[in-house]
């Protein structure tokens, strides 16, 4: 999936947080050159605009992006209720918009159904339970909307666990699919990914990661609920 463009540079902490939390790709750009500069190849999968600091480059923009032979869509727009007035003036130019104050939860099911509506964006292929979001794409990781930072084996651990919700894997059969069959460390290797990925999950979700004893590991609740 390509990135979304998101208005200004740098993007504001709370839209980073959805984003990320979400799992999309972005680039933040500052105008419509710095648009044009940064858009990628195939072209921006859609466009969140904070119209509220800077009205006038923001709307600028949206413009922009509306005449272009092939207008970008979706394309949602974030507004103060001081705007209200002027929207009529403006709607042809965003799909759909939200009012500050900014609520995580309505902007991330508005970029959605946004991407559903339009068919012109797909969702990153993720892997979800509960509050963890791994986004396949990217390698990027949350926990409650929180970025994770993991390292490669042990987000390729933490992804191999999360696919497979419920099941125990034995330590032997953790390090030959997720290290691979040639590699000759031994199964402690597995007890510090375990313990390691833990302490990043947070006191309250390290409990994701179940020991189940004298076999291995489990991810999540089984389907008997143990």
């Amino acid at each position: 999936m390509e990135p979304l463009l998101v208005f200004p540079d740098p993007v504001p902490e709370d839209v980073i947080a959805v984003l990320d939390g979400a799992g999309y790709a972005y680039r933040g750009c500052a105008d419509e050159a710095t648009a044009t500069a940064r858009e990628p190849e195939d072209g921006w999968s859609g466009a969140v605009v904070i119209a509220t600091d800077y009205p006038e480059t923001a709307f600028a923009l949206c413009r922009t992006l509306r005449k272009r032979d092939v207008p970008l869509e979706p394309l949602l727009v974030v507004l103060s209720p001081e705007q209200l007035p002027d929207l009529e003036l403006r709607e042809d130019l965003f799909d759909d918009f939200c009012l500050l104050p900014l609520r995580a939860g309505e902007l991330r099911r508005r970029v959605e159904h946004l991407f559903w509506r339009t068919g012109r964006g797909t969702r990153p292929e993720l892997v979800e339970y509960g509050p963890l979001l791994l986004n396949l794409e990217t390698y990027q990781a949350a926990i409650g909307g929180k970025p994770l930072d993991l390292t490669y084996m042990e987000y390729e651990l933490l992804k191999f666990l999360a696919s497979h919700p419920g099941k125990v894997f034995t330590r032997e059969t953790l390090l030959s699919r997720v290290w691979g069959y040639e590699y000759y460390g031994g199964a402690r290797t597995v007890d510090v990914h375990i313990r390691r990925l833990r302490a990043k999950l947070g006191e309250e979700h390290a409990n994701l990661i179940q020991t189940v004893r004298s076999v291995g590991y489990r991810f999540g609740q089984s389907r008997w609920g143990l």
